[in-house]
């Protein structure tokens, strides 16, 4: 099947954990697909980007888009518009993607839309003008011939915009590995002095909470715990953790990798004890089913989709926000799970984030945006013409 997938959200040199998860979905459908690659680019991501390029064998064209600047939606659209006349299907990946639809008539294709933006589950964190904007562009979301979201959680409003209308959850890939990471031995217990070592993986950014998350290390150390974190990733909140871990003298316990490679991130999961990241609110959680793919268990927030598939066994979920209450359930998931061998706790997710899974999700809503464009809107795509 011969498929333009079109997204403001993918990776550049400049930024190559942006639209990460879109990037992963790519690959795998290209395993099986014709698939190219539109990528609409903001302009402080375009430089240093070559307009055309390949990323896994997959042909990517960057054309320039600013999302909140409504007179590059034209020329975005009509890249779109162009690019999927010959595809069999338009895949369009996050929200703003969906802009320069908003007041124009959908393309004549089959077309499928996958939505990731927390924004249209949630907008507590949102500036006040996306708050106030983001219910009177949600509309768009009507027009695809089908929707996906990631998540239970992140489907349910729109299936209320969209009624009857197609409407699925096809999750995001979590890197599963094809041998499962052995947990360290440990030289004694907690108690008695064995090092704890904590991993955290994510943008340093407001709801990721890494300043909780290193005020949570220094509880830790507090209560005599020999216990160390490595943050996987960078962000703006990396110089306030760095300030509370002075605060707290726990500078040499602490370790920010910036933004690295998948194989160091798997790296990092496979060298730790427990995963830890206290989200405000996730609409999927890569990182959270990535660490317990690599048989680690998880203490993260109690908000979001990882609800739907973090079970008891293998991790909790934290209410509040006080460091004691999240050292408290370190030290609970980490006791209490020092029975299980990593095999174990992965096999709690098993397959279901595998990338065969998730295309096969997308080749059903492919299947479905087909027959729901011929039977509303009399579009006979390429092949069926």
């Amino acid at each position: 099947m011969k498929i333009l997938v079109a997204t403001t959200w993918f990776p550049t040199p400049g930024s190559p954990a942006t639209g990460s998860f879109v990037a992963k979905d790519v690959a795998a459908l290209s395993e099986n697909n014709d698939v190219r690659v539109l990528h609409l680019v903001a302009p402080r991501l375009a430089e240093g980007a070559p307009t055309q390029t390949e990323v896994g064998g997959v042909p990517v064209e960057r054309v320039v888009m600013e999302p909140s600047a409504v007179r590059q939606h034209a020329a975005a659209r009509a890249a779109i518009l162009e690019r999927a006349s010959d595809a069999d299907v338009l895949h369009t990946m996050a929200f703003s993607t969906l802009l320069p639809f908003v007041r124009h008539d959908r393309p004549q294709v089959p077309w499928v839309h996958t939505e990731h933006w927390h924004g249209v589950t949630t907008r507590v964190d949102l500036p006040l003008v996306m708050r106030l904007a983001t219910p009177l562009l949600l509309p768009v979301l009507r027009k695809p011939d089908v929707v996906t979201a990631v998540s239970k959680m992140a489907t349910a409003p729109i299936r209320d915009l969209r009624g009857d209308r197609p409407t699925s959850v096809v999750p995001c890939i979590a890197a599963t590995p094809a041998v499962v990471p052995p947990r360290r031995v440990r030289a004694g217990t907690t108690a008695e002095g064995a090092p704890l070592r904590l991993v955290s993986v994510g943008a340093m950014v407001p709801g990721k909470d890494p300043v909780l998350m290193v005020e949570t290390l220094g509880e830790l150390r507090r209560r005599g715990v020999n216990a160390s974190l490595t943050w996987v990733g960078d962000g703006p909140l990396r110089g306030d953790a760095l300030a509370a871990a002075d605060r707290l003298r726990v500078r040499d316990h602490l370790t920010i990798t910036g933004q690295v490679e998948p194989d160091v991130v798997f790296a990092q999961l496979a060298a730790a004890d427990v995963f830890v990241l206290p989200t405000r609110s996730e609409t999927f959680g890569v990182a959270i089913a990535e660490a317990l793919a690599h048989g680690r268990p998880v203490v993260v927030g109690a908000e979001g989709a990882q609800r739907e598939y973090v079970r008891g066994e293998v991790g909790t979920f934290v209410e509040g926000r006080a460091p004691s209450d999240w050292a408290d359930a370190v030290l609970h998931v980490d006791e209490e799970t020092q029975g299980l061998s990593a095999a174990q706790i992965a096999a709690s997710i098993g397959r279901a984030f595998s990338p065969q899974s998730v295309v096969a999700g997308f080749e059903r809503a492919y299947r479905d945006a087909i027959v729901t464009a011929a039977r509303e809107h009399g579009i006979v795509g390429r092949r069926r013409g």
